[in-house]
C-alpha cells in the first residue's frame, strides 16, 4: 500500500476551486429568498416554489452533465465551462437586483440567471469531486483524507458567504442585495480563474500524466466493455435511453395534470417538479432492471435504493434552513445584539461553523464506539440522523408555542434547531456517498451516483413545496389532512415527517446492514 506522506498539490487546487464556488452558491441561497420576498414582493408560497424548482434542478443537471462530460468534454473543460457559465448567471442576478423597481425586466433577469446557475452546476458538480480521486493511485492510503480535505472546503466556503454578502446585502434595504449577488458573482470568477491558471500544473496523476483531459476516440474495445455497463451494446443502450426519455416524457405529462372535481376540469400543475419526480422514478428502474445485473448486485442497487428514499425525507426538513427557516429568521427572531440587529442571512453560517467544529469530534466518537465494538451501522446512524433532525424541530416547535404572528423570539431556539440538525447531518451525511461507492457495481458507479444526486434533487424540490405551508396572513393550509395554522403547527410536521421516516429506517437497520456485509 502506498503510504507517501503528505498530499499533491492538486488536491488543495481543487480545495480552493470547490471552495469558492460554494461561497457563490451559499452567498446567492443566503439571500435568495429575501430578495423574492422583499425586493420582488413574491408571496411566500411562490418565493418557495421558485426555490425549491432551482434547488431541485441544481440536483438534476448534474445527471446530464456527467453524461456530457465522460463522453465529450471531460472534467477540466466542464469544470471552466460551468464555473464561466455559472459566473454570468451570478452576473444576472445582480442585474436583475439592480432594476428590482422594473419588476417585469427584473424577474426575467432573474429566471435566466437560475436557468445558466442550473446549467453551470451540471457540468461543475459531477467534474470537480470525481478528479480528486484520480489525483492517487488505486492502492493510497490517503484518499480517505484527501475527500476529508475536500470536503472542508464545501464547509469554509459556505461558511463565509452568509457573513459576507448577508453583511452587505441583506441590510434591510431592496437596494442592497445587489451587492450581495455580486460578492457571489466575484466568487465564482475567482473559482474559474484560479482553476483555469493552474490546473495543468498541479493535476496531475502519481506518474505525472494529466488527469481530467477529454476521453480518447476510438478506445480500444476491451477498454469500451470495462467502462460502462450500459455503453458495452450501442444497440441495447440505445433502446434503454429511448426507454427511459419516453417513461420520463409520460409520467411529466401524468404528474403535471391534475383533476379539479369541483370544476370538473384538468389544468397544469408543476412542470419542474413533476420533471424531477418522473426523473426519480425512471431512473432507478432502468439500472436495475440492466439484464446485465446478478441477483446479489439488484438487492446491494436496492439498498441504495432504500437509503437514497430516507435522505429525501432528511433534506427536505433540512433544507428549510434556505426557506421557511429564513422567514423565521427574518420576521420572529430577536436578533438584536448589544444594540446592533445582525442579518438574518448570518444564521445560514451557524451550520458550517458547527460542521468544522463537531466533526473531529464525532470522527473521534465513531472511533471509540468503533473499538469497543458497539459502533452503530450505517442505516442505524441515519435513523439516528433522522431522529436529530425530528428533535431539532420539537426544540423550536416548543419555542414557538402560543407566539402570536409578529412577535419575535429569542435567538437561542432557531440556534439550538441548528445546532441538534447538525448533529443529524454528522450522523447521517458523511455515510450516503460510502455506501453508494461500496454497493455499486463497478460499471454503473457514475450513474448509481446520479441517482444519489436525484434523490437530492426530489429532497429540495419537495422542500420548497413544504417551505409554501409556512403561516402567514392567518391562513390555514392543510397538508394530507394536518391543518397548519401557526409556527407550531408548521414545525410539528418536520416532527411527524421526519420521527416517522425514522422510526421506520430504525426497524429495517439490521435487514440493511446484512445486505451491506454480505460478499458478492
Amino acid at each position: 500500500m502506498n503510504t507517501t506522506k503528505g498530499h499533491p498539490r492538486g488536491l488543495y487546487l481543487l480545495f480552493a476551486t470547490e471552495m469558492w464556488e460554494r461561497f457563490s452558491y451559499y452567498g446567492m441561497r443566503a439571500l435568495f429568498m429575501l430578495y423574492m420576498v422583499q425586493a420582488l414582493l413574491f408571496d411566500k408560497e411562490m418565493a418557495s416554489e421558485v426555490y425549491g424548482s432551482y434547488t431541485g434542478l441544481v440536483y438534476l443537471t448534474p445527471l446530464i452533465g456527467g453524461y456530457i462530460t465522460d463522453r465529450y468534454l471531460g472534467n477540466r473543460r466542464s469544470i471552466v465551462l460551468g464555473a464561466v457559465v455559472m459566473a454570468i448567471g451570478q452576473f444576472l442576478l445582480y442585474l436583475s437586483a439592480c432594476n428590482f423597481h422594473e419588476v417585469e425586466l427584473a424577474k426575467w433577469l432573474m429566471f435566466c440567471g437560475l436557468g445558466l446557475l442550473i446549467m453551470g452546476n451540471g457540468f461543475f458538480k459531477p467534474s470537480i469531486s470525481t478528479m480528486v480521486g484520480r489525483l492517487y493511485s488505486a492502492d493510497d492510503n490517503r484518499k480517505d483524507s484527501a475527500f476529508t480535505i475536500f470536503y472542508m472546503g464545501v464547509n469554509m466556503g459556505s461558511m463565509i458567504a452568509p457573513l459576507v454578502c448577508g453583511l452587505i446585502g441583506n441590510t434591510g434595504h431592496p437596494e442592497d442585495f445587489k451587492w450581495g449577488f455580486l460578492a457571489s458573482c466575484i466568487g465564482m470568477i475567482l473559482a474559474a480563474v484560479i482553476f483555469k491558471t493552474l490546473k495543468n500544473k498541479y493535476l496531475v496523476d502519481p506518474d505525472g500524466n494529466p488527469v481530467g483531459m477529454p476521453p480518447v476516440k476510438d478506445m480500444p474495445s476491451e477498454n469500451k466493455e470495462a467502462d460502462s455497463g450500459l455503453k458495452c451494446n450501442t444497440s441495447v443502450f440505445s433502446k434503454r435511453t429511448v426507454t427511459m426519455i419516453l417513461g420520463t416524457v409520460i409520467l411529466t405529462l401524468l404528474f403535471s395534470v391534475n383533476w379539479n372535481s369541483d370544476e370538473n376540469i384538468f389544468y397544469g400543475a408543476d412542470w419542474i417538479g413533476s420533471l424531477i419526480y418522473a426523473t426519480v422514478i425512471v431512473m432507478p428502474i432502468v439500472i436495475i432492471t440492466d439484464h446485465s445485473l446478478d441477483r446479489m448486485e439488484k438487492m446491494r442497487i436496492g439498498v441504495i435504493y432504500i437509503i437514497a428514499f430516507f435522505v429525501i425525507f432528511f433534506w427536505a426538513a433540512y433544507e428549510q434552513a434556505g426557506a421557511s427557516l429564513t422567514f423565521f429568521a427574518d420576521e420572529q427572531t430577536d436578533r438584536n445584539i448589544g444594540g446592533w440587529e445582525m442579518p438574518a442571512a448570518y444564521f445560514q453560517s451557524f451550520n458550517p461553523i458547527m460542521i468544522v467544529t463537531l466533526a473531529p469530534v464525532f470522527a473521534a466518537v465513531w472511533s471509540f464506539l468503533g473499538r469497543k465494538g458497539i459502533e452503530p451501522c450505517s442505516p442505524m446512524k441515519q435513523s439516528i440522523g433522522l431522529f436529530m433532525l425530528a428533535m431539532g424541530y420539537l426544540f423550536i416547535a416548543f419555542g414557538v408555542k402560543g407566539v402570536e404572528p409578529g412577535m419575535k423570539v429569542s435567538m437561542v431556539w432557531l440556534t439550538g434547531l441548528y445546532l441538534i440538525h447538525t448533529i443529524g447531518e454528522l450522523c447521517l451525511a458523511p455515510i450516503g456517498l460510502s455506501l453508494v461507492y461500496k454497493l455499486s457495481p463497478a460499471r454503473f458507479s457514475t450513474l448509481l451516483m446520479g441517482v444519489w444526486y436525484l434523490s437530492t434533487s426530489a429532497a429540495n424540490k419537495f422542500a420548497g413545496m413544504l417551505s409554501g405551508y409556512y403561516p402567514e396572513c392567518g391562513q390555514v393550509r392543510s397538508f394530507w389532512g394536518y391543518h397548519v395554522e401557526n409556527l407550531y403547527d408548521f414545525f410539528m410536521l418536520f416532527v411527524f415527517m421526519s420521527g416517522s421516516a425514522a422510526i421506520v429506517l430504525f426497524l429495517l437497520s439490521g435487514k440493511l446492514q446484512k445486505l451491506i456485509e454480505s460478499e458478492k
